[in-house]
C-alpha cells in the first residue's frame, strides 16, 4: 500500500520547477503540507481542490514522513 501511495508523488522538471507534486498536477507536496499545518482538515483541502483524492493527502503525509527519517541533521557552515 505504501509503495502505491508514493507513486502518486511525481517529479517533473517541467512542472513546478521539478518539485515533488501530486500525480503530475501542479500541487507541490509542500503546498499541501502548508495547508494542513495551517489547520485545514483533509476534507477542507479536498473540497477546495476537487481534482485531489483522499489518497493524495495520505501520499503527501507519507512522503513527508519518509523525508524526516534522516539519521542526523548537521548545521551547515555559514
Amino acid at each position: 500500500m505504501k509503495n502505491n501511495l508514493l507513486q502518486r508523488i511525481t517529479h517533473n522538471p517541467d512542472i513546478c520547477h521539478g518539485k515533488p507534486c501530486i500525480r503530475g498536477l501542479r500541487y507541490p507536496v509542500e503546498f499541501i503540507l502548508e495547508l494542513l499545518s495551517a489547520g485545514m482538515t483533509t476534507q477542507e483541502v479536498l473540497a477546495d481542490y476537487d481534482d485531489l483524492e483522499p489518497d493524495d493527502i495520505l501520499a503527501v503525509l507519507l512522503f513527508a514522513a519518509r523525508l524526516s527519517q534522516v539519521k542526523s541533521i548537521h548545521k551547515l557552515a555559514s
